[in-house]
């Protein structure tokens, strides 16, 4: 790793994980995003430094990657993102130990996570065809 990645992958960690300072619980209760789910801090963030990994480390896509978070979340609750990024992630991998990453119920959660992923890509300007973190 460079030494400017690191300083930008440690001003993206700050910047993401700022309101878990207040977590003392003298903050007033955080309400949900606006017509979205609330995911944690570190899943955002480890999917911004996963799509980063694969779309270049400047800082514009910083912003264009904390996008597809933030829309990726407003259509799935966390779990279910959990579930459909797993499926899609190991969709490919062979041997026994993969099928059951390819049986008709995988395939459904792979496919709905990539098409909400590309789209999601295109409307954050970063590559129209590219599932980064799904690979």
């Amino acid at each position: 790793m460079t030494l400017r990645f690191r300083a930008l992958a440690a001003c993206a960690c700050m910047a993401l994980a700022a309101p878990l300072a207040w977590a003392d619980g003298d903050a007033p209760a955080a309400a949900a995003p606006a017509g979205g789910y609330n995911y944690p801090t570190t899943g955002r963030v480890e999917y911004v430094l996963t799509c980063m990994d694969e779309n270049g480390h400047d800082f514009a896509n910083v912003y264009k990657c904390s996008c597809v978070i933030d829309k990726m979340a407003t259509a799935l609750p966390y779990d279910e993102f959990v579930d459909q990024s797993t499926f899609s992630r190991y969709a490919s991998l062979g041997g026994e130990g993969g099928a059951e990453f390819r049986v008709d119920h995988a395939k459904a959660q792979t496919k709905k996570f990539r098409t909400l992923q590309t789209d999601a890509y295109r409307s954050c300007g970063l590559g129209g065809d590219k599932t980064a973190a799904s690979k």
